[in-house]
Protein backbone atom coordinates (compact mmCIF):
# COMPACT_ATOMS: atom_id res chain seq x y z
CA UNK A 1 0.00 0.00 0.00
CA UNK A 2 1.82 2.95 -1.20
CA UNK A 3 1.88 6.48 0.73
CA UNK A 4 -0.29 8.12 -1.88
CA UNK A 5 -2.79 5.97 -1.51
CA UNK A 6 -2.95 6.07 2.14
CA UNK A 7 -3.02 9.81 2.64
CA UNK A 8 -6.24 10.01 0.43
CA UNK A 9 -7.79 7.07 2.92
CA UNK A 10 -7.08 8.79 6.14
CA UNK A 11 -8.52 12.22 4.60
CA UNK A 12 -11.87 10.57 3.17
CA UNK A 13 -11.82 9.15 7.28
CA UNK A 14 -11.44 11.86 9.03
CA UNK A 15 -13.81 13.70 6.27
CA UNK A 16 -16.66 10.96 7.97
CA UNK A 17 -15.99 11.72 11.49
CA UNK A 18 -16.40 15.06 10.68
CA UNK A 19 -19.61 14.92 9.08
CA UNK A 20 -21.66 12.10 10.48
CA UNK A 21 -21.70 14.03 14.02
CA UNK A 22 -23.59 16.47 11.64
CA UNK A 23 -25.84 13.75 11.03
CA UNK A 24 -26.72 12.93 14.48
CA UNK A 25 -27.24 16.91 15.25
CA UNK A 26 -29.85 17.02 12.53
CA UNK A 27 -31.16 14.16 13.57
CA UNK A 28 -31.65 15.85 17.32
CA UNK A 29 -32.83 18.96 16.27
CA UNK A 30 -35.23 17.25 13.72
CA UNK A 31 -36.37 14.73 16.33
CA UNK A 32 -37.83 17.68 18.81
CA UNK A 33 -40.81 18.56 16.74
CA UNK A 34 -40.75 15.32 14.38
CA UNK A 35 -41.37 11.43 15.43
CA UNK A 36 -38.84 9.50 15.39
CA UNK A 37 -40.07 6.99 12.73
CA UNK A 38 -40.73 10.30 10.90
CA UNK A 39 -37.41 11.02 10.87
CA UNK A 40 -35.64 7.38 10.58
CA UNK A 41 -37.91 7.30 7.47
CA UNK A 42 -36.26 10.76 5.97
CA UNK A 43 -33.18 9.17 6.22
CA UNK A 44 -33.52 6.59 3.57
CA UNK A 45 -35.74 8.87 1.70
CA UNK A 46 -33.26 11.71 0.77
CA UNK A 47 -30.27 9.07 0.83
CA UNK A 48 -31.97 6.98 -1.85
CA UNK A 49 -32.66 10.09 -3.78
CA UNK A 50 -29.07 11.40 -3.54
CA UNK A 51 -27.44 7.74 -4.33
CA UNK A 52 -30.05 6.59 -7.32
CA UNK A 53 -28.22 9.44 -9.88
CA UNK A 54 -24.90 8.99 -8.90
CA UNK A 55 -25.50 4.75 -9.33
CA UNK A 56 -26.84 6.34 -12.83
CA UNK A 57 -23.94 7.90 -13.42
CA UNK A 58 -21.74 5.41 -11.74
CA UNK A 59 -23.26 2.85 -13.83
CA UNK A 60 -23.57 0.62 -11.08
CA UNK A 61 -24.56 -3.39 -11.67
CA UNK A 62 -28.23 -3.41 -10.02
CA UNK A 63 -28.33 -7.24 -10.65
CA UNK A 64 -29.00 -9.29 -7.22
CA UNK A 65 -29.41 -12.85 -6.84
CA UNK A 66 -32.24 -13.95 -4.26
CA UNK A 67 -29.78 -14.55 -1.67
CA UNK A 68 -27.96 -10.77 -1.78
CA UNK A 69 -31.52 -9.38 -1.66
CA UNK A 70 -32.67 -11.41 1.41
CA UNK A 71 -29.42 -10.06 2.69
CA UNK A 72 -29.99 -6.47 1.11
CA UNK A 73 -33.45 -6.68 3.10
CA UNK A 74 -31.67 -8.21 6.58
CA UNK A 75 -29.48 -5.39 6.72
CA UNK A 76 -31.28 -2.86 5.63
CA UNK A 77 -33.60 -4.09 8.50
CA UNK A 78 -30.82 -3.70 11.34
CA UNK A 79 -29.61 -0.03 9.96
CA UNK A 80 -33.30 0.67 10.15
CA UNK A 81 -33.94 -0.34 13.80
CA UNK A 82 -30.25 1.01 14.90
CA UNK A 83 -31.18 4.47 13.13
CA UNK A 84 -34.34 4.48 15.10
CA UNK A 85 -32.46 3.30 18.46
CA UNK A 86 -30.27 6.18 18.20
CA UNK A 87 -32.68 9.06 17.09
CA UNK A 88 -34.73 8.30 20.11
CA UNK A 89 -32.02 8.57 22.20
CA UNK A 90 -31.06 11.49 20.60
CA UNK A 91 -34.38 13.09 21.08
CA UNK A 92 -33.49 12.87 25.58
CA UNK A 93 -30.33 12.47 26.09
CA UNK A 94 -26.57 14.61 24.92
CA UNK A 95 -25.33 13.51 21.91
CA UNK A 96 -21.52 12.97 23.27
CA UNK A 97 -23.09 10.78 25.87
CA UNK A 98 -25.04 8.38 23.20
CA UNK A 99 -22.41 8.35 20.81
CA UNK A 100 -20.09 7.24 23.61
CA UNK A 101 -22.47 4.09 24.71
CA UNK A 102 -22.86 3.13 21.13
CA UNK A 103 -18.76 3.03 20.66
CA UNK A 104 -19.05 0.08 22.43
CA UNK A 105 -19.62 -1.50 18.93
CA UNK A 106 -16.46 -2.22 18.32
CA UNK A 107 -16.18 -5.14 21.10
CA UNK A 108 -19.50 -6.45 20.62
CA UNK A 109 -18.67 -6.92 16.87
CA UNK A 110 -15.58 -8.56 17.76
CA UNK A 111 -17.49 -11.46 20.21
CA UNK A 112 -19.78 -12.00 17.40
CA UNK A 113 -16.76 -11.95 15.01
CA UNK A 114 -15.53 -15.08 17.19
CA UNK A 115 -18.99 -16.62 17.61
CA UNK A 116 -20.35 -16.45 14.08
CA UNK A 117 -16.94 -16.64 11.67
CA UNK A 118 -14.96 -17.91 14.25
CA UNK A 119 -12.82 -15.64 14.60
CA UNK A 120 -9.94 -15.92 16.42
CA UNK A 121 -10.03 -13.97 19.99
CA UNK A 122 -7.22 -13.70 22.55
CA UNK A 123 -7.53 -13.38 26.35
CA UNK A 124 -5.95 -10.07 25.70
CA UNK A 125 -8.82 -9.20 23.40
CA UNK A 126 -11.22 -10.16 25.76
CA UNK A 127 -9.67 -8.29 28.74
CA UNK A 128 -9.99 -5.02 26.55
CA UNK A 129 -13.35 -5.61 25.75
CA UNK A 130 -14.59 -6.06 29.51
CA UNK A 131 -12.76 -3.08 30.39
CA UNK A 132 -14.73 -1.29 27.28
CA UNK A 133 -17.89 -2.19 28.59
CA UNK A 134 -16.41 -1.25 32.42
CA UNK A 135 -16.16 2.22 30.72
CA UNK A 136 -19.35 1.87 28.58
CA UNK A 137 -21.20 1.35 32.02
CA UNK A 138 -19.08 4.88 33.74
CA UNK A 139 -21.70 6.42 31.01
CA UNK A 140 -24.53 4.50 31.01
CA UNK A 141 -24.82 4.69 35.51
CA UNK A 142 -25.43 8.54 35.49
CA UNK A 143 -27.13 8.81 32.01
CA UNK A 144 -29.52 5.80 33.53
CA UNK A 145 -29.84 7.77 36.51
CA UNK A 146 -31.23 11.37 34.56
CA UNK A 147 -32.98 9.83 31.40
CA UNK A 148 -33.89 6.23 33.09
CA UNK A 149 -35.11 3.70 29.91
CA UNK A 150 -33.94 5.90 26.67
CA UNK A 151 -30.28 4.72 27.69
CA UNK A 152 -30.69 1.56 26.70
CA UNK A 153 -31.51 2.96 23.02
CA UNK A 154 -28.05 3.53 22.30
CA UNK A 155 -26.82 0.40 23.78
CA UNK A 156 -29.39 -1.28 21.19
CA UNK A 157 -27.99 0.99 18.53
CA UNK A 158 -24.32 -0.65 18.73
CA UNK A 159 -25.83 -4.39 18.73
CA UNK A 160 -27.76 -4.03 15.86
CA UNK A 161 -25.25 -1.86 14.32
CA UNK A 162 -23.19 -4.98 14.95
CA UNK A 163 -25.06 -7.10 12.85
CA UNK A 164 -25.19 -4.22 10.32
CA UNK A 165 -21.64 -4.55 10.08
CA UNK A 166 -21.18 -8.62 9.93
CA UNK A 167 -24.38 -8.56 7.20
CA UNK A 168 -22.30 -5.92 5.12
CA UNK A 169 -18.98 -7.83 5.63
CA UNK A 170 -20.81 -11.22 3.88
CA UNK A 171 -21.96 -8.61 0.74
CA UNK A 172 -19.19 -6.53 0.63
CA UNK A 173 -17.41 -8.68 -2.22
CA UNK A 174 -20.20 -9.18 -3.87
CA UNK A 175 -21.78 -5.90 -4.37
CA UNK A 176 -20.63 -2.41 -5.61
CA UNK A 177 -20.51 0.21 -2.68
CA UNK A 178 -22.60 2.35 -4.28
CA UNK A 179 -25.25 0.02 -5.45
CA UNK A 180 -25.33 -1.30 -1.65
CA UNK A 181 -25.74 1.96 -0.28
CA UNK A 182 -28.74 2.66 -2.86
CA UNK A 183 -30.53 -0.62 -2.65
CA UNK A 184 -29.94 -0.68 1.20
CA UNK A 185 -32.15 2.90 1.13
CA UNK A 186 -34.48 1.30 -1.10
CA UNK A 187 -35.00 -1.32 1.16
CA UNK A 188 -35.48 0.94 4.53
CA UNK A 189 -38.29 3.13 2.63
CA UNK A 190 -39.67 -0.21 2.25
CA UNK A 191 -39.67 -1.42 5.56
CA UNK A 192 -40.00 2.49 7.38
CA UNK A 193 -43.11 3.67 5.17
CA UNK A 194 -45.68 1.21 5.69
CA UNK A 195 -45.30 1.13 9.15
CA UNK A 196 -46.09 5.28 9.65
CA UNK A 197 -48.74 5.05 7.05
CA UNK A 198 -49.92 2.26 9.30
CA UNK A 199 -49.56 4.27 12.49
CA UNK A 200 -50.89 7.92 10.92
CA UNK A 201 -53.54 9.36 12.97
CA UNK A 202 -52.74 6.55 15.55
CA UNK A 203 -52.03 9.00 18.43
CA UNK A 204 -48.60 6.95 18.86
CA UNK A 205 -46.36 9.45 19.74
CA UNK A 206 -43.12 8.11 18.25
CA UNK A 207 -44.29 6.89 15.06
CA UNK A 208 -47.35 9.14 13.99
CA UNK A 209 -46.02 11.66 11.22
CA UNK A 210 -46.75 14.73 11.12
CA UNK A 211 -45.98 18.07 9.05
CA UNK A 212 -42.54 19.58 9.12
CA UNK A 213 -42.66 23.30 9.94
CA UNK A 214 -40.21 25.65 9.04
CA UNK A 215 -36.64 25.01 9.55
CA UNK A 216 -37.79 20.71 10.31
CA UNK A 217 -37.84 20.40 6.78
CA UNK A 218 -33.47 21.45 6.45
CA UNK A 219 -33.31 19.10 9.37
CA UNK A 220 -35.10 16.27 7.58
CA UNK A 221 -32.98 16.91 4.39
CA UNK A 222 -29.72 17.18 6.46
CA UNK A 223 -30.50 13.67 8.13
CA UNK A 224 -30.45 12.34 5.14
CA UNK A 225 -28.26 14.39 3.19
CA UNK A 226 -25.08 13.85 5.57
CA UNK A 227 -25.89 10.18 6.31
CA UNK A 228 -25.21 10.01 2.35
CA UNK A 229 -22.15 11.39 1.93
CA UNK A 230 -20.57 10.82 5.51
CA UNK A 231 -20.79 7.07 4.78
CA UNK A 232 -19.32 7.52 1.39
CA UNK A 233 -16.24 8.82 2.74
CA UNK A 234 -15.68 5.96 5.06
CA UNK A 235 -16.65 3.36 1.94
CA UNK A 236 -13.70 5.11 -0.11
CA UNK A 237 -11.48 5.46 2.56
CA UNK A 238 -11.46 1.72 2.86
CA UNK A 239 -10.20 1.27 -1.06
CA UNK A 240 -7.81 3.86 -0.38
CA UNK A 241 -5.83 2.48 2.40
CA UNK A 242 -6.69 -0.60 5.14
CA UNK A 243 -8.79 -0.81 7.59
CA UNK A 244 -6.44 -1.49 10.69
CA UNK A 245 -4.82 1.73 9.57
CA UNK A 246 -8.29 3.90 9.64
CA UNK A 247 -10.19 2.25 12.33
CA UNK A 248 -8.18 4.31 15.49
CA UNK A 249 -9.20 7.38 13.48
CA UNK A 250 -13.15 6.55 14.20
CA UNK A 251 -12.88 7.85 17.42
CA UNK A 252 -12.17 11.28 16.56
CA UNK A 253 -16.01 11.18 16.05
CA UNK A 254 -15.89 11.27 19.38
CA UNK A 255 -14.36 14.21 20.21
CA UNK A 256 -16.42 15.74 17.17
CA UNK A 257 -19.49 14.80 18.72
CA UNK A 258 -18.47 16.80 21.98
CA UNK A 259 -17.78 19.66 20.47
CA UNK A 260 -21.17 19.97 18.03
CA UNK A 261 -22.87 18.65 21.23
CA UNK A 262 -21.49 21.55 23.20
CA UNK A 263 -21.63 24.32 19.95
CA UNK A 264 -25.16 23.64 19.34
CA UNK A 265 -27.11 22.59 22.14
CA UNK A 266 -25.15 23.37 25.17
CA UNK A 267 -24.13 20.19 26.45
CA UNK A 268 -20.96 18.91 28.06
CA UNK A 269 -19.83 15.50 29.06
CA UNK A 270 -19.37 15.58 32.88
CA UNK A 271 -16.51 14.01 34.96
CA UNK A 272 -18.20 10.06 34.82
CA UNK A 273 -18.93 10.60 31.31
CA UNK A 274 -15.27 11.91 30.29
CA UNK A 275 -14.13 8.63 32.02
CA UNK A 276 -16.13 6.55 30.10
CA UNK A 277 -15.42 7.84 27.11
CA UNK A 278 -11.71 7.81 27.91
CA UNK A 279 -11.56 3.58 28.80
CA UNK A 280 -14.11 3.15 25.63
CA UNK A 281 -11.23 4.82 23.36
CA UNK A 282 -8.45 3.42 25.04
CA UNK A 283 -9.70 0.08 25.17
CA UNK A 284 -10.53 0.30 21.80
CA UNK A 285 -7.32 1.29 20.31
CA UNK A 286 -5.78 -1.44 22.77
CA UNK A 287 -7.58 -3.97 20.39
CA UNK A 288 -6.66 -2.28 17.30
CA UNK A 289 -3.33 -2.60 18.16
CA UNK A 290 -3.81 -6.46 19.19
CA UNK A 291 -5.01 -6.92 15.65
CA UNK A 292 -2.33 -5.01 14.10
CA UNK A 293 0.45 -7.07 15.97
CA UNK A 294 -1.39 -10.53 15.31
CA UNK A 295 -2.07 -9.31 11.44
CA UNK A 296 2.18 -8.75 11.21
CA UNK A 297 2.48 -12.46 12.70
CA UNK A 298 0.32 -13.79 10.52
CA UNK A 299 1.86 -12.38 7.50
CA UNK A 300 5.39 -12.67 8.83
CA UNK A 301 4.61 -16.40 9.52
Amino acid sequence: MTQDRVLPGVALMLAFCVLAPLLDVAAKLAAATIPVGQVTLARFVVQGALMLPLALILRSDWRMSPRMAGLVLLRAGFLVLSTYCFIAALAEMPLADALAIVFIEPFILLLLGHLLFGDAVGPRRIAASIVGFAGALLVIQPAFATFGLVTLYPLGTAFLFSFYMLVTRAMSTAMQPVAMQLHTSLAGIALCLPVILWAEGSGIAMLDPVMPQGLAWLWLFGVGFWAAVSHMCMTYALRFAPSATLAPLHYFEIVVAVALGYLVFGDFPNAMTWAGIFVITGSGLYILMRERAVARQGTTA
